[in-house]
């Protein structure tokens, strides 16, 4: 029995261009890896590679031009009301730039005291004094007078100052409105954009019962444009800026690179390893409050093992309880016995109790995040090692 509990790596690997073999950057890089830091790839190991190598490798970029055509071709006239965007310098700022240009007023509604994804866009304090003052729509005057100029606390960042010189800096006029209701944009507003991620067909369709022209991000560049790029499900959803004119969207059609990664290894290797594209990791941070999902899905493409869920039991629920009396070697081959004999379902158990029904992908995306980071750390590829294997092996 292994001595070792999972083990996540991060891989250097080189700077990827468009063009690129990604199959066969990942897998010279893992096995660069395994001789540089001395370790052997194991059936069942995981192989996880960034979203935006991915993207950078297809090409998969658009210019702010691009997306103001698009705009134009979807909403005629020139007044558009966007719904609940993100506070996002890299996420966000380049949309509403191509956004702006293609109109000549833009109306935002923010939902406060935080955006979808928990970035706050105020002091809770000053929200937590008026929420009950039977006052929840404002217009931006109004709103400042209530609760104060708005400076995120974490970056220093007065978002409404930020994207109205977004805006105003392509020629558009900007106003702002505050509500957690999306309806209250309807009275300004008769074209609008759901810019929310995880809530935006729900909101579309609020929308569109009170007669709007509505459209979401993901109907944005979902087609190319001008020779663009695209994608196809997520449009906008999960782009990143890449330079002042250009935007890196979701990667599409991943499936043949995961594939294509674990193929090449089982015939080299002998070995079944699992493989995923990964993005934003779906946790929450207990300070901030940020919820760590700006991408549309946590993974765009996995092989077939890490479909489902973990189905594991709770070794200490066990220790504590079906076990109490026992203690030792005695114990660790009855918790051993268990888990070699528990059910193939264990929903509804007590002795599961404490264990996280997410999805693998989720589980395995936000641990990659974490590993891989979104600073300067160059580890675009993750090798995670033993997260299947359990007590009894």
């Amino acid at each position: 029995m292994t001595m070792a509990g999972v083990i996540s790596r991060g891989i250097r690997g080189p700077i990827i261009r468009e063009g690129d073999d990604i199959v066969d950057i990942v897998v010279n890089s893992v096995y660069a890896s395994e001789q540089a830091d001395g370790y052997t790839l194991q059936d069942r190991d995981v192989i996880a590679v960034t979203e935006s190598v991915v993207a950078r490798a297809q090409g998969n970029y658009v210019t702010v031009d691009q997306v103001a055509q698009d705009i134009r071709n979807k909403f005629p006239a020139k007044k558009l009301g966007l719904v609940f965007p993100i506070l996002s310098r890299n996420r966000f700022s380049m949309c509403l730039k191509g956004i702006a240009r293609a109109m000549d007023e833009v109306v935002i509604l923010f939902s406060y005291p935080n955006d979808e994804v928990g970035n706050p866009l105020m002091v809770r304090s000053a929200y937590l004094k008026n929420r009950y003052s039977g006052v929840y729509d404002f217009q931006e005057a109004d709103f400042v007078k209530t609760f104060g100029s708005p400076v995120h606390p974490f970056t220093g960042v007065n978002y409404l100052d930020f994207y109205r010189e977004v805006i105003e800096s392509e020629g558009a006029k900007a106003t702002f409105l505050f509500s957690n209701d999306c309806r209250y944009i309807a009275s300004f507003c008769d074209q609008v954009l759901c810019c929310d991620i995880h809530t935006r067909n729900e909101t579309r369709d609020v929308l569109q019962a009170m007669g709007k022209t509505v459209f979401t991000l993901a109907d944005v560049m979902s087609a190319p444009v001008n020779g663009s790029g695209y994608h196809d499900k997520y449009g906008m959803l999960g782009s990143n800026k890449a330079t002042e004119e250009k935007l890196k969207l979701f990667p599409r059609n991943c499936q043949p690179v995961v594939d294509g990664i674990q193929a090449r290894i089982a015939k080299e290797r002998g070995l079944h390893v699992e493989v995923m594209v990964y993005g934003d990791g779906a946790f929450k941070d207990p300070v901030g409050g940020i919820w760590e999902l700006a991408d549309p899905v946590v993974s765009p493409a996995y092989t077939a093992g890490l479909a489902g869920k973990p189905n594991e039991l709770k070794l200490k629920f066990l220790a504590d309880n079906d076990f109490a009396d026992l203690s030792g070697e005695a114990l660790q081959e009855a918790i051993r016995q268990e888990i070699k004999a528990k059910n193939a379902d264990l929903v509804g158990d007590m002795s599961s109790e404490g264990t996280t029904p997410r999805q693998y992908t989720d589980l395995l995306g936000s641990l990659c995040d974490l590993t891989s980071g979104s600073g300067d750390k160059g580890t675009p590829f993750i090798v995670i090692q033993n997260y299947f294997t359990n007590y009894a092996e």
